[in-house]
């Protein structure tokens, strides 16, 4: 697993490098002493796994983690413990407290590597996805006020365009994030993500039910209940997507 640390400490960035030496799976890459380098490393590097510290100064892991499009597997390592229950709130792999203890990492390793390979028996997903879009593969970083996720694209059913802001639903969450729905529509791969219309891009996946709406548009019905229309204007692009 290729592996960036993160973290102002150059002591613990040391310390950390030399405890996962002792781990063939995993291969250091680079190291980061705060969050501006850590997000150019990530782009550039394209990790598996980050190893991120939380209170850094100027901005946290979590800013780190609420600039990047798409996120690598995260274990948070850090000194401070009141941020252990919002850690484990946005779906973190783990959270290791400084100074981490071999026996805590190894266990933590062990268990990364159990997922991978009972993910490599998987049948794959036989759909491509279109070089640097975001797709049902990708993992994205949420934050609403102090509540925060890891979302896995495919959970997401729905984005609504609310002014300067997106809602986004998923499980039985909704927050808004700082973003615009044209931005989304550019960064997501069309064949999973549609824009219907101005207001709205519905994962494909979820769509149970097409009706022919008025005016030459089609209205969808989720899986969930909800019904969104398709503009006519997008309606005869969706047909030839979905094959209709």
């Amino acid at each position: 697993m290729r592996t960036i640390i993160i973290d102002d400490e150059r002591l613990a960035r040391k310390e950390l490098n030399n405890l996962l030496k002792e781990f063939t799976e995993i291969e250091v890459i680079d190291e980061c002493s705060n969050v501006d380098d850590g997000i150019i490393s990530i782009k550039k590097h394209n990790p598996d796994l980050i190893f991120l510290d939380i209170n850094m100064p100027e901005k946290t892991g979590f800013d780190l983690l609420q600039e990047l499009d798409s996120t690598p597997r995260v274990i948070f390592v850090t000194a401070y413990d009141e941020y252990a229950i919002k850690a484990f709130e946005v779906n973190a792999l783990d959270y290791l407290m400084k100074p981490v203890e071999p026996a805590r990492l190894e266990e933590t390793i062990r268990r990364i590597t159990l997922e991978d390979e009972k993910e490599s028996e998987e049948i794959p997903d036989s759909m491509p996805v279109e070089e640097g879009k975001l797709g049902k593969g990708n993992q994205i970083f949420l934050k609403d006020g102090e509540k925060c996720w890891f979302v896995n694209l495919e959970d997401i059913r729905l984005f609504e365009s609310e002014g300067n802001y997106v809602r986004v639903y998923f499980h039985e969450f909704k927050p808004l994030i700082l973003k615009s729905l044209n931005n989304l529509e550019e960064r997501l791969e069309e064949k999973l993500f549609f824009r219907v219309n101005r207001k709205y891009i519905v994962n494909l996946m979820w769509i149970e039910k097409v009706e022919n709406w008025f005016n030459g548009g089609l209205q969808l019905t989720l899986k969930d209940g909800v019904k969104v229309e398709v503009s006519r204007r997008q309606a005869a692009k969706f047909k030839d997507l979905m094959s209709l």
